[in-house]
């Protein structure tokens, strides 16, 4: 009679059992901060023998594992141990975004990582069409983030996606191309056997069969550009519920349809796709493109889609938040007759001659914003997404950090560089840090919400201004405020007038 074997008692600490699974799969912090979370709660070591030395290995490993994915966001994960617990200690930088990371108990994108905004706005969405698409986020060549909540709404990724395909779709050059066709003049190879067999035969002495190389429009990539945008704007047309940002988005679809021309959609397959990469004199709108029309062929950045909430994205909030200042900068010029250019656009570029150049270090000079008027004033603005004003407002200059007025200082000396670009009579040089709202509005009904200072100069009335902007939806809000301060400057640009509300 067989007997069993006896049955071996598992070890709860043996390296081999699986940790039960985490009620937390995705790590979050703000950006410019840190968080801590347990590594023992986080990879649900709870009921081992020894949760602190398996957390150690498990947030050593993880942290190895995950290195180059989370420094694409900006951040740095290290493990630290107090006594008693394992803690995974997150410090974000700048950006935001999405991205997944492995788990080293099965190596599978079974974690995520989310950095948000420190400073609330109304979303993602509602900010970057308010922006006009200035700055968007990038989609990452990542695994999806299977378990992460909806962070940016799907019409997003489709604004990315129609932008990367207009770059592409302006960047792209006729090319020599193989075309065979039946001509009444011979061209190129011609097939005479073709021609006795079939033309002659049936009476058509005028069709000759040839072959021959023509300088044409790249048909096969602009067959898999309208399928692309076909496939985006039907996707869209499932959102429109989103509002008017959606209608536009299908508007800006059917526009780049038309510019592509009568080709028929021709979805590019994976060897097609391969073969364009390999291509010479690759320009980065032609790689961009390439990877949003993969983007659509494996129905990733589609508006309409419900299983794509966790594709991967990141986006610096340096520029985010630089291309919102531009676009309140741009409602100030319309209200006030001003001439706007940007240094997103190349246009505020100042080349800074080293002798010899080799020894030189920064070749550039380039404020974010540059306002002009006929009256010889200019504005110029330098973004700083950092949370000066916010700290100075609330405990002063004196009760600052060391460190915080040493930035500061650079900031100050930086815009004030800026300003003496400018040969006009009246210059005002602006640093413009962001804030949340719900502490600028208070600060601007008692007038608080923008400090000047002048400084002495020959020939030349100097202003520097210190005020901050909120990151809401509200272009007119900040555009008004600021606008009243440019007035005022125009009118009295040294007298050190006062600053009503």
């Amino acid at each position: 009679m067989a007997t069993r074997p006896p049955k071996l008692k598992a070890a709860l600490a043996s390296p081999l059992r699986p940790p039960e699974a985490a009620a937390h799969v995705c790590l979050e912090v703000t950006d410019n901060s840190t968080s801590r979370y347990s590594a023992t709660e986080f990879f649900g070591l709870r009921k081992l023998r020894d949760p602190a030395g398996a957390a150690a290995r498990m947030a050593t490993q993880f942290i190895e594992m995950n290195r180059r994915i989370t420094q694409r966001l900006g951040v740095g994960i290290e493990a630290a141990y107090d006594g008693r617990s394992v803690d995974l200690l997150l410090h974000a930088g700048n950006s935001v975004g999405a991205v997944p990371l492995a788990s080293p108990s099965s190596a599978r994108p079974d974690y995520g990582l989310i950095v948000r905004p420190r400073f609330p706005w109304a979303g993602i969405g509602p900010m970057l069409a308010t922006m006009g698409w200035r700055v968007t986020p990038t989609p990452l060549r990542l695994p999806l983030l299977l378990r992460s909540e909806r962070r940016v709404p799907p019409w997003v990724l489709s604004a990315t996606v129609l932008l990367r395909l207009e770059a592409l779709l302006n960047s792209l050059d006729r090319r020599f191309e193989m075309v065979s066709e039946n001509r009444s003049t011979p061209k190129g190879q011609v097939d005479w056997a073709h021609y006795a067999t079939r033309s002659l035969a049936h009476a058509q002495p005028l069709a000759v069969p040839c072959s021959f190389p023509d300088l044409r429009d790249d048909r096969q990539m602009r067959g898999a550009i309208r399928s692309a945008l076909e496939k985006q704007s039907q996707s869209s047309s499932t959102q429109v519920a989103h509002g008017a940002v959606v209608h536009r988005l299908i508007e800006w679809a059917s526009g780049l349809l038309r510019l592509v021309g009568p080709v028929p959609a021709l979805p590019p397959s994976a060897a097609r796709l391969q073969a364009w990469l390999q291509r010479p004199l690759r320009s980065t709108a032609f790689l961009d493109g390439l990877q949003a029309i993969e983007w659509t062929v494996d129905d990733r950045g589609l508006a309409g889609l419900s299983d794509l909430d966790g594709l991967p994205w990141a986006m610096p909030m340096d520029k985010f938040f630089e291309a919102w200042v531009e676009t309140v900068a741009y409602a100030v010029a319309r209200q006030t007759g001003g001439l706007l250019r940007t240094g997103r656009q190349g246009h505020t570029e100042r080349a800074l001659n080293w002798q010899p150049r080799f020894l030189g270090s920064q070749r550039l000079l380039i404020p974010d914003v540059c306002l002009e008027w006929g009256d010889f004033t200019v504005l110029i603005i330098d973004a700083k997404y950092k949370r000066h004003f916010e700290e100075f407002s609330e405990r002063g200059w004196r009760a600052a950090e060391d460190e915080l007025r040493e930035r500061h200082r650079q900031d100050l000396l930086q815009v004030l560089a800026y300003a003496n670009l400018c040969k006009t009579l009246r210059v005002a040089a602006c640093l413009v840090y962001p804030c949340a709202v719900e502490t600028w509005r208070p600060l601007v009904a008692r007038g608080g919400a923008l400090h000047r200072a002048t400084i002495p100069a020959a020939g030349c009335a100097i202003s520097v201004w210190l005020t901050a902007m909120p990151m809401t939806g509200s272009v007119n809000e900040s555009a008004v405020h600021l606008t009243r301060y440019v007035q005022v400057e125009r009118a009295h640009p040294a007298s050190g007038p006062h600053y009503g509300n």
